[in-house]
């Protein structure tokens, strides 16, 4: 065999283009991952296996209005999901795409003690509290509810949102990319009968958002300074503060996760580059 023929720089530079699509395909999916465009990706994914399945079989009718439709569709991309799109060019303009890990622990650890600052005010204090963190599902829906804070979150701005008879009080607030997106949002309210009829609208607009998305809420009980969080259709009550700080981490802290790794793919390539060509100068 001759391996010259192999290993040509044509050959190479194949091998480079198919790694670099993988690549801008996974990053692609990190990026719209927990937003309704994820619902876009998989109806292309089905166009596009109808448009093969239609010229295997040879029908040219089908074949062209797929191919009016993915044209069209561009254009409807580009309106529908503009905020997505902002999102993922400001993120890929501060490289946050390609490094995350230690950065994103680091901004949950603060995440956390805010919120436990502010819980164990409005707690001991009776105030009532409803917050919402988005998770991996988009809460858009629900954000554009709300009235927009765009704030860093602290427990001061927390406390003060909740105080009662303010203008923002009622309603909840949704904590997205670990900053304060909105206050006074409206969340659906369940209709389950398992809730315990003691408890307020709060607690059902808590078990509400539960039952349709990933995203963690907490609630504090205006009657008892109960704590209680709610997640994936689960209502957990009477949580203390070693409860609810160690469900935080759970949650919100990543260990040694293949995203964790994956994340830092340029990294570590930087890091072989000075390692093995830098150093051998």
């Amino acid at each position: 065999m001759d391996w010259s023929t192999i290993f040509t720089l044509q050959n190479f530079s194949k091998l480079i283009d198919f790694v670099v699509v993988w690549i801008l395909i996974y990053y692609l999916i990190l990026m719209v991952r927990g937003t309704k465009a994820v619902q876009l990706l998989r109806g292309i994914v089905v166009i596009a296996i109808v448009k093969i399945i239609s010229l295997w079989l040879g029908f040219p009718m089908v074949s062209w209005l797929v191919d009016q439709v993915l044209s069209w569709g561009v254009i409807a991309i580009i309106v529908v999901f503009q905020p997505e799109i902002r999102r993922g060019l400001e993120h890929l303009g501060r490289g946050s795409l390609f490094v995350k890990g230690r950065k994103e622990n680091k901004a949950a650890e603060k995440l956390i003690s805010e919120l436990d600052k502010a819980i164990q005010y409005m707690s001991k204090r009776r105030i009532g509290a409803l917050i919402t963190i988005q998770m991996n599902t988009g809460l858009e829906e629900y954000i554009e509810t709300g009235i927009d804070i765009d704030a860093e979150v602290t427990g001061e701005l927390l406390i003060n949102i909740f105080i009662p008879n303010t203008p923002l009080h009622d309603g909840a607030v949704i904590i997205k990319d670990n900053r304060v997106a909105v206050a006074a949002a409206y969340l659906p309210l369940s209709q389950s009968n398992l809730i315990p009829k003691e408890l307020g609208t709060r607690h059902r607009a808590a078990v509400g958002i539960s039952e349709l998305t990933d995203a963690m809420t907490i609630v504090i009980s205006e009657e008892t300074g109960e704590v209680s969080i709610t997640q994936n259709n689960e209502l957990l009550r009477g949580m203390t503060q070693d409860d609810y700080i160690k469900y935080f981490r759970d949650q919100l802290i990543k260990v040694d996760n293949d995203e964790e790794h994956h994340g830092n793919f340029f990294a570590e390539v930087s890091k072989f580059v000075d390692a093995h060509f830098k150093g051998g100068k």
